[in-house]
């Protein structure tokens, strides 16, 4: 007969997720997990299979958590250019907030850059945003708050390397101003 799990899968990915935030992959061992989750081995290994299952499991529950905060953002903010705006400094507060934690999918991406899985992870990740914000400008487009001669798609590739490269910045702690200023500047391009 098989034992009951006696604890909450969602709760321990949402965990393990912190952990990994806080400290990166390489630097968080299976000891860690094991005291941060409150677990044996055994329940471990039954419940993510291995240290690199749960982490991939970590950055699918952040980029959706993430992916829900963008179409909140836009679902509440009728016009194109303040929802870029509130977008972009929803993450440079976060950053200043806290400069050591930085995005996970930007993490990931530099420390995991040798574990196919995660690094296809990131990928996709970056993709949806940019897929997201790439629907966001074509109905911006068609509500005529962007001007037809601009391509949504392009815009949208340039604002999710612009994403990327801001919660970077925010890593170096380059300062409010910088980021402010590098906001302001982005924002021009949906001119």
């Amino acid at each position: 007969m098989a034992r009951t799990r006696e604890f909450d899968i969602d709760q321990a990915v949402d965990r393990a997720m912190d952990l990994f935030w806080r400290r990166g992959y390489a630097e968080t061992s299976l000891p860690d997990l094991l005291k941060e989750l409150s677990i044996g081995s055994g329940s471990f290994y039954a419940a993510f299979g291995s240290k690199e299952q749960l982490y991939l499991r970590s950055l699918e529950r952040y980029t959706t958590l993430q992916g829900s905060g963008l179409e909140k953002i836009f679902e509440e903010t009728a016009e194109l250019r303040p929802a870029v705006r509130l977008m972009l400094a929803s993450m440079i507060e976060a950053d200043l907030a806290e400069p050591t934690r930085g995005c996970l999918v930007v993490n990931a991406s530099t420390q995991c850059g040798d574990q196919p899985a995660a690094a296809e992870r990131v990928n996709t990740a970056i993709r949806q945003i940019e897929s997201f914000l790439a629907d966001a400008l074509e109905r911006a487009q068609v509500r005529g708050e962007l001007p037809p001669e601009k391509d949504p798609r392009e815009l949208a590739r340039f604002l999710t390397t612009f994403i990327q490269g801001i919660r970077i910045v925010g890593q170096a702690r380059m300062g409010r101003q910088f980021v402010e200023d590098a906001l302001t500047a982005a924002l021009r391009v949906l001119d």
